[in-house]
Order: C-alpha cells, then structure tokens, then sequence
C-alpha cells in the first residue's frame, strides 16, 4: 500500500468507508479540505482521488454542495485501463487455471503482437476470476518475456498482475482496445463458470498498451454475464 500514489491510497480507502456503509447512499463525504487535513495530502491529491470515485460510479460531484455517496450497481468495469481486482467491487477470489509459463503465441488471436515482441518468447497464464463466490470471468492472459526477468518464479503483488507490472517492472498501463462479442461456451468454459455447455458467455478480447513502445499486453476473457453484467461510466467535463 505504501508504494501506491497517495490518491490511490486515498481513494481504496473512501470506496473500502462507502462499501462498509461508513456513509450512506445520499450523505455527503467530507469536504476536500477536510479530507486535506485529515490525510495531510493536497487539494489536487484529494480531488483525483474523487475524480476515480465519480469514474467508478460511487460518488456523484454536485458543485456548491460536494461529493454524494451514489446507489452502486452490482457491475464488473472491464472495459477500463484498470485489473480486474481494481473495477470489480465485491470480494473477490483469484485461482490460477494454468501457471506462468512459456507458449507459443496465439496466432488466430485478434490482436498480433508487434514484430519486436514476435521474436522474444511469450509467457501464458490462465486465471479464474470468481466474485463473492461465483466464477465470473475465465481469463488467459499473455505478454513478451523480454521486459519481465524472473515474471514465472515470483507469486504477484497482493495477488494482482497490474500491480506487478507496473511495482516491479515499473511497466505501467495506458490504454486499451477491445474486440466483443458473445459466443457459445465450450466444455472447459462452461465447467470453470458453472455454466452448460454451449450456454453463451461474452467474449472480450484486449489487447493492453502499456508505456514501453511495441509492449502490449494481451488478454481472453470469457464473462458470465448472469449475475454481474459487464458496466463502464463516461463522463466528459
């Protein structure tokens, strides 16, 4: 925690307040001078902390009055920058299908890796994502090894590949793009989402850049939708 920007810290800790119902729905939270010097951090701190709440859906900011706690939907945001372990908002359990380790790269994948990565090895790993007990999310995820020395002989940052990327490689993530679409689940899907064979799943495909040019990272990701449908806020200023 201690190696987080302080607004991350802040902001972890006001959603952990709001999901613990320390402020109920239609209470103001503190006021940013307040959260300044109960945190002993800035104005500017404090208010991307805010912004990342507003994004997220659990604040609203009404000018004059301060930041409202919201009505907050049971939704997976997977359509973000951001892991799976800081969109989804319930607790959560992660249990590795498949360890790292090297594979050849996927080549009817959507999203082709760049000629640099094409000619390093690739390390694949597949992960259950389960959310308050229900398998959620079947994900295989890829990258080049050439950028992460000794990624297959250490356990992740608090259990999250995001962090570890970007706490030990200092391999941070900038932007993304996706490829929907709903498909049929087979037989290893359907058993890892406690679903029927050839019920349909969304398909996510994402290929993730990150600040190292012709880095990506590289993602499937199956979703049962049933009880956690998939959910993203805009908003423009």
């Amino acid at each position: 925690m201690d190696n987080e920007p302080r607004y991350r810290q802040l902001y972890e800790e006001l959603k952990k307040q709001i999901q613990q119902d320390c402020y109920s729905v239609g209470e103001l939270l503190p006021s940013e001078n307040d959260l300044c010097s109960a945190y002993q951090i800035t104005r500017t701190t404090v208010r991307k902390a805010l912004d990342e709440l507003q994004k997220e859906g659990y604040i609203d900011r009404l000018k004059g009055k301060g930041s409202i706690v919201c009505e907050h939907r049971k939704t997976l945001g997977l359509l973000t920058v951001k892991g799976f372990s800081e969109t989804v908002n319930q607790n959560i359990k992660n249990v590795f299908v498949s360890k790292p380790d090297f594979a050849e790269w996927d080549k009817h994948f959507p999203f082709q890796p760049s000629q640099e990565e094409a000619k390093s090895r690739c390390i694949r790993f597949g992960r259950l994502r389960c959310v308050e007990e229900t398998p959620t999310m079947f994900e295989e995820s890829w990258l080049s090894s050439k950028r992460v020395p000794d990624f297959m002989d250490k356990e992740f940052v608090q259990g999250s590949f995001f962090k570890t990327l970007s706490q030990r490689y200092l391999i941070e993530i900038t932007g993304s793009e996706h490829e929907i679409r709903a498909i049929r689940a087979d037989q290893e899907i359907a058993e890892s989402l406690h679903l029927s064979l050839h019920e349909p799943v969304l398909y996510i495909a994402v290929r993730y850049q990150t600040n190292i040019p012709n880095f990506y990272i590289y993602s499937k990701l199956y979703c049962n939708t049933n009880e956690y449908p998939i959910g993203n806020k805009y908003l423009s200023r």
